[in-house]
């Protein structure tokens, strides 16, 4: 079976600290890498979690805010180095493409030619993911600077039943010009369709939203997902805090979570304000208003993607 998972490698905000590197988010999704926010320190990261360069696919940058991108020189070189060949995509807001380059050429090194670059903007997205067995969009979130969220997802399909395709008589390679042209024609002459050997396959989605105030574009993201990656900077007793500064309480989060029907949070990017018995209280806040499955990252925990709704 494929893997589907979040490799979390590093969940402090601004400023890292002794149990909590900067940001750094690894799904892992069908044999692809999407490498989400790579904050300083990713490589050291990326190498205790058992990541090698070649498991990065795609480079997702919400925003250049030094803990959501100085680990992109790193990172960028150390696929030169490695002799990386396959493309690795690289996402990011077209308005910090003076910053994405200065990031991306950091340093002297021999470059590489397998970065793609796909500069997003305006308040949604719709980035060309050929042949990748998912689709990736943006929506811009409300931050200082500008700054989006990001949600995958797997297209819809069908589970076949076995005892249906026996009891209409599609058998053998029936079944897959069943599958791709929607109907078939028996042996015994008759017609059979799609729709009576099979049931809806609901397709899994994840949603990644970091730096924002509560706003219509999380919402939209998270809406319906199976897990959604999303920070939770403040407690609420620094609410007046979260707002100033543009973040999210673990409260929020949870609000975000429970209007969409989310299947599992994962909480992250936490203030180093908070000491480490602070750190419960972030689910029990978000447990306030979501009654879902609640992680509270740390540094290299795996996360799996739920299992697959039932339609």
């Amino acid at each position: 079976m494929s893997t589907r998972d979040l490799l979390v490698l590093g969940t402090a905000s601004a400023v890292p600290t002794k149990a909590r590197n900067h940001n750094g988010y690894l799904v892992r999704w069908d044999g692809r890498g999407l490498l989400f926010d790579p904050g300083e320190g990713i490589q050291r990261q990326m190498i205790r979690a058992g990541v090698a360069a070649h498991d990065v696919d795609w480079i997702c940058v919400t925003h250049f805010h030094g803990d959501h991108c100085l680990g992109v020189p790193g990172v960028i070189q150390r696929i030169a180095r490695d002799g990386v060949e396959h493309p690795v995509r690289a996402v990011f807001p077209e308005s910090g493409l003076h910053y994405w380059r200065r990031l991306r050429h950091a340093a002297s090194f021999r470059d590489t030619d397998v970065i793609r670059e796909h500069p997003i903007s305006g308040p949604a997205a719709d980035i060309d993911t050929a042949d990748a067995p998912f689709a990736l969009t943006a929506r811009r979130l409300d931050h200082p600077v500008e700054a989006y969220g990001y949600r995958l997802e797997e297209p819809d399909g069908v589970t076949m039943l076995p005892d249906r395709l026996a009891e209409h008589g599609v058998r053998g390679p029936l079944i897959r010009t069943l599958q791709e042209e929607g109907r078939v024609t028996t042996p015994d002459g008759r017609t059979v369709t799609l729709a009576e050997c099979s049931v809806p396959r609901p397709g899994q989605r994840l949603a990644f939203v970091m730096d924002t105030r509560l706003c219509a574009a999380a919402h939209e993201l998270a809406d319906g997902v199976d897990m959604l990656i999303i920070e939770s900077t403040f407690l609420e007793e620094d609410a007046a805090l979260a707002r100033d500064y543009a973040h999210l309480t673990a409260r929020q989060a949870g609000e975000i979570a429970a209007k969409g029907a989310v299947r599992r949070l994962v909480l992250t990017h936490f203030s180093e304000r908070y000491r480490a018995e602070d750190v419960p209280r972030f689910a029990e806040q978000a447990a306030d208003v979501f009654d879902g499955d609640i992680v509270v990252a740390r540094d290299l925990d795996r996360v799996p993607v739920p299992t697959r709704r039932r339609s």
